[in-house]
């Protein structure tokens, strides 16, 4: 038995039965990632010592007949785009390579409650944006599956740790794709849930109206154990709803025998690889045999899903990364300024890189006088037909299945030169935080070169318990959630 290959639900068991101690599972992983991160470089950040403190008390809890929490010795990474009170917080950007959040955002905080093991901060584009994690001020982040490839962005870091068997689960963000994209190019489970399900109190922002806390893990079990712990209303965020949290655990294994599933044609179109296609369509014959209904859907505005992100997104990062100045916290230039514009100018252009650049240009031009009408105000009037397809295809389907991404992760380097083409890995994506709808990303085949294949179930706002439920009917008639990558 190797212990770091284990599901988050069961090592947690193995723990609470005393078949082992927290303290040996954390001494066992980090020994793996002396051995694995200077080839991954999943983490920008490992805290051993706090991680073996934790265990430690871990152990002395259940040696004391005391109650433990859900997570109770389970390793978890977060993505440093997160708050850690004590733990740096760089969102893998120069400005702000030293800053320590002096509180926990609203997700730690849960973790901690329920006794989880914080092992490091993960990878990422810089401030979340990219789609690659090429875009780290620090270094790449490579795919276990293949390390010339790339794992996805911007949550690599937190994909490839739940890869490469050095975290048991991670955090992540997903503002157009962040947890689901990488999910699907290393093979595991990304679960997005409804904008509002878990409080971003703590989450550094990108776009106010699209991120949304989620998680990456090894199946769908441990994607309902970690929701259970982080979701629920949060006085902190005016965003958080304040709606009942379900038992995504209890009923894991539950599911309609009605179930009704739309295939909307516009996922299935030019662009889409054939051996994603097959893999999906494939998948979707697995469903069938268990008695889905497949429905044929169309969501007609979906086409314009990517322009329409790309504004909204761009906009509200240049609005919050206004914030960055130099004068607060973060970067501070060391060279002389003649005035306040001056070192305002010289801290953005050191302590930003390219695509952050790149994005806060386009977001302030769509926002300035003579472009807003012409294009926020459109984009914003488009976002709501999408909602408006998706609902309507709601009211005749349970949930929407759909690839995750058109391609599987391609090499590192490839895309780095064309922007564009880089969006386009987010187009399967973006609909869903577009509408605020929950997404899970599962594993469903392989490319004939080795390379994972992800699979996108969709489900109205709040209902993550039915597309948990959903997902897993399907992991329990497969395999692929099983396969590792074979790192020696």
């Amino acid at each position: 038995m190797i212990l770091r290959e284990l599901s988050a639900n069961s090592i947690k068991e193995k723990i609470i039965k005393r078949e082992i101690t927290a303290q040996e599972v954390v001494e066992d992983l980090f020994k793996w990632i002396g051995l694995k991160e200077s080839l991954i470089k999943a983490y920008i950040s490992l805290d051993k010592e706090g991680a073996l403190l934790k265990a430690k008390e871990i152990d002395e809890k259940l040696n004391n007949g005391g109650r433990v929490g859900l997570l109770a010795g389970i390793p978890v990474a977060i993505k440093d785009n997160i708050c850690t009170w004590g733990m740096k917080t760089t969102c893998a950007s120069k400005i702000l390579e030293n800053f320590t959040p002096p509180y926990d955002a609203f997700v730690v905080k849960r973790i901690k409650e329920e006794d989880a093991i914080i092992i490091g901060k993960t990878n990422l584009d810089e401030f979340a944006m990219g789609s690659s994690n090429e875009n780290s001020a620090f270094h790449v982040t490579r795919n276990p599956w293949n390390t010339d490839c790339i794992p996805g962005g911007s949550g690599g870091g937190s994909a490839a740790a739940v890869t490469a068997d050095m975290a048991f689960m991670a955090l992540g963000s997903d503002t157009g794709g962040s947890v689901r994209q990488p999910s699907s190019f290393c093979g595991n489970v990304g679960c997005k849930p409804t904008y509002g399900r878990v409080s971003r109190y703590g989450l550094v922002a990108f776009a106010s109206s699209l991120d949304q806390i989620g998680s990456i893990t090894k199946d769908v079990s441990d994607a309902a154990l970690l929701l259970q712990v982080v979701s629920g209303h949060d006085c902190h965020d005016s965003t958080s709803a304040n709606v009942e949290v379900p038992d995504y655990i209890a009923g894991i294994n539950s599911v309609n025998n009605n179930l009704r599933i739309g295939v909307p044609k516009e996922f299935f179109g030019e662009g889409l690889n054939p051996e994603i296609e097959s893999a999906v369509k494939n998948a979707l014959g697995i469903y069938k045999k268990n008695g889905a209904e497949l429905i044929d859907l169309s969501l007609p505005h979906c086409g314009y899903a990517l322009a329409t992100y790309y504004i909204i997104a761009t906009a509200e990062a240049s609005s919050n990364l206004a914030r960055y100045d130099g004068v607060r916290y973060g970067h501070r230039s060391q060279l002389s300024e003649d005035n306040i514009i001056d070192m305002y100018s010289r801290v953005r252009a050191e302590g930003f890189g390219s695509e952050v650049k790149r994005r806060v240009l386009l977001g302030n031009y769509v926002l300035s006088a003579g472009f807003y009408d012409a294009y926020y105000i459109k984009a914003s009037k488009v976002r709501n037909l999408i909602k408006s397809d998706f609902e309507d295809a709601f009211s005749k389907v349970d949930c929407i299945i759909s690839p995750t991404c058109p391609s599987p992760a391609f090499k590192i380097g490839e895309k780095i030169t064309d922007p564009l083409e880089m969006y386009l890995s987010d187009i399967y994506t973006i609909p869903a935080n577009l509408v605020g709808i929950p997404g899970i990303s599962i594993p469903c085949g392989f490319t004939t070169t080795g390379l994972p294949i992800g699979m996108q179930l969709m489900g109205k706002h709040f209902e993550e318990e039915k597309i948990l439920r959903i997902a897993k009917l399907f992991e329990n008639e497969t395999d692929f959630h099983l396969k590792k990558p074979g790192l020696k």
